[in-house]
């Protein structure tokens, strides 16, 4: 308890947020529900974690070079075997001139000494910043500047620049922002070890006023959903040239968005295997008056654009799809639904507590606009009287079964005997204690299961009190799988400190997702063998499960779209009760003797983000710069 109280004093705005929790379940669950909640809350907040990283201290202890990780950099440029050239395409028009000097010096920092920076000033109005281009082109060989005439906007000038490339590789500065000295290196060693390599990207943060560093976005591995979701990639990405000519460059009409179009014509003309993620800060985003750094309201065209951009991207490689864009330049890509529908077998294991129990199936048979439906119960063991007679009332549907299992609590063996007995061609694995929010939820998740590459979708799961609770499952998360960003906010205001917040917005592919609410198709449900009942009865079953169908092919897929409440284990309690404590550790154990190579490096979770805490904050880098290595 004392760890509870120590948590509200620490951060008092909770309280608020903890009396409306309070006050839902009293109408839902009465005492009995606020004190589960309760005691699910000091359980959580008993464990010991380390303290958060603040990222100023991060980029002191991890990010800062020194003299002699410069001597270990130049030493591996000189062993490469492939040593590229990196023509960077500046696009100018009236910046800060104390900005664009920075920019400038930035790149005449980098340790990579192959590169060649391409400069097209689109007419600035201001006779100091071609004086100043004009004294980098003469200060340094490798720099190019070109002069148009009349101003075209920021797709045009790019273009002129692009023309003054004669590089491998082109990347992009904006005239305000800021290269790492050692960000072409990192990029030259990593297509050192993968040369067949045409997309390549980078983390990066923001620069305030004060050159101070800050908002660090440490990004996935490549997710083409979350690419359609939000123009993640960004910077520092650098292309292979050919491919970016290929495309023809980038095409008037899109300024704000040029770079997320060209981005998405690109992508359409490479592999999955031919994009890479480096995993260190390589690119500084100063914010400034007018930028997008600082949200995407400083230029609401920019939202249009992109918008634009992703329609067009959909028209040539999702034909049906469509878009809608949020004000905060956040997209959802609405798949279409087969024509007829495949039915779904909504799969739920159900123990007393008529209450919940009634009002998740009151969610999937009343309130839910997908028609063809079925819901099949399996009654573990109930006894008390108000949950036998609802399972009695609900024989008298015809879209329910109800299939009595007297045996000890075992998901796996619970679902897995549903889908036995389940006649739809999609299956939902929904837990009792599940309640939708809204009616489209499952059509949400049958859009996206149904699309053939898709094995598994996850999704967006609420406490009562609006928090996340499931967005999407991290592997090595305290050993073995975890949530993160629990208790966050629903929503992100503006652009948080934390960017993977906004990671809850949009679809995306993961490693895993939670089985509380999940679906899948019949027929990869049994390609796989459905759950493990041998060895995860209790937990990480459904994280084995997404493993498995992974294993296969398969991507698995979050969805914010599809969004319902969880009040988590309140049909059976939580696992951290002494009694439980055994099964949880044997199960661990099964889960690292099977998966342990992959539960240390999930794909979709950035290396310098923490194991040990649910907030993704930094942690010390589990891959290193090559240099550190």
């Amino acid at each position: 308890m004392k760890s509870l109280l120590d948590y509200y004093r620490r951060h008092p705005r909770q309280i608020r947020q903890a009396l409306q929790t309070a006050r839902k379940l009293w109408r839902t669950e009465g005492v009995a529900g606020i004190w589960r909640h309760a005691q699910t809350r000091i359980a959580e907040e008993g464990r010991s974690a380390p303290r958060r990283y603040p990222y100023a201290k991060w980029v002191a202890r991890y990010d800062r070079l020194t003299d002699a990780d410069r001597q270990r950099i130049r030493a591996r440029i000189d062993q490469l075997a492939c040593r590229p050239t990196f023509s960077i395409v500046m696009p100018v028009c009236d910046p800060d001139l104390r900005w664009l000097r920075a920019a400038l010096a930035s790149v005449k920092r980098q340790l990579y000494p192959r590169w060649q920076l391409c400069v097209a000033d689109d007419a600035s109005t201001r006779a100091d910043v071609r004086r100043c281009l004009a004294e980098a082109a003469q200060s340094d060989a490798r720099i190019a500047a070109v002069y148009r005439p009349a101003r075209g906007g920021i797709a045009a000038a790019s273009n002129s620049a692009l023309e003054l490339a004669t590089g491998d590789f082109v990347v992009f500065l904006d005239h305000d922002d800021e290269l790492a000295e050692h960000a072409l290196a990192c990029l030259a060693a990593e297509l050192d070890a993968h040369p067949e390599t045409d997309i390549l990207y980078s983390d990066e943060d923001q620069l305030d006023a004060r050159g101070r560093r800050f908002a660090p976005h440490f990004k996935p591995r490549w997710s083409l959903e979350l690419l359609r979701g939000c123009h993640y990639l960004a910077h520092l990405t650098a292309y292979r040239t050919a491919k970016a000519r290929a495309v023809g460059g980038f095409r008037s009409g899109f300024d704000g968005a040029q770079d997320y179009d060209l981005c998405l014509r690109i992508v359409e003309q490479t592999e999955p295997e031919r994009i890479r993620h480096v995993p260190g800060v390589l690119y500084h985003w100063r914010v400034a008056a007018g930028s997008t750094a600082g949200g995407v309201q400083a230029k609401p065209y920019a939202v249009d654009a992109a918008h634009r951009a992703l329609s067009e991207h959909l028209a040539r490689a999702e034909p049906g799809a469509t878009v809608t864009t949020t004000p905060a330049g956040r997209h959802r890509v609405h798949y279409p639904l087969p024509c007829p529908a495949p039915r779904v077998s909504v799969l739920m294991g159900a123990r007393d507590r008529a209450e919940l129990t009634a009002a998740a199936l009151r969610g999937v048979l009343e309130e839910t606009d997908y028609s063809d439906l079925e819901v099949v119960v399996v009654d573990n063991g109930s006894r008390e009287a108000a949950a036998l007679a609802l399972f009695e009332r609900l024989r008298q549907d015809s879209r329910v079964r109800v299939i009595r299992y007297d045996a000890p609590f075992n998901f796996s063996a619970i679902n897995n005997l549903a889908a036995r007995h389940a006649t739809g061609d999609v299956f939902v694995l929904l837990n009792n204690d599940v309640q939708a929010i809204h009616a489209d939820w499952l059509s949400e998740l049958v859009r996206q299961v149904v699309r053939p590459d898709v094995g598994i979708v996850g999704a967006r799961l609420l406490y009562p009190d609006d928090t996340i609770q499931h967005a999407g499952v991290v592997l090595g998360i305290r050993g073995v799988a975890g949530h993160v960003h629990q208790r966050a906010p629903r929503r992100a205001r503006g652009v948080p400190s934390n960017v993977q917040r906004l990671w809850n917005e949009v679809a995306r592919e993961v490693s895993a997702v939670t089985g509380a609410c999940l679906a899948i198709r019949r027929e990869v449900f049994e390609l796989v063998g459905g759950l493990d009942a041998e060895n995860l009865a209790v937990a990480f079953n459904d994280v084995d499960l997404c493993l498995r169908v992974r294993e296969r092919g398969y991507r698995v897929l979050f969805t914010p779209q599809a969004e319902l409440y969880h009040l988590e284990s309140a049909s059976r309690g939580s696992d951290h009760r002494s009694e439980r404590r055994l099964t949880f550790q044997r199960e661990c154990e099964y889960m690292r003797a099977r998966w342990g190579a992959l539960l240390d490096d999930d794909p979709y979770y950035n290396p310098n983000l923490t194991l040990e805490r649910l907030d993704a904050s930094p942690a010390a880098p589990r891959r290193p710069y090559f240099f550190r290595e």
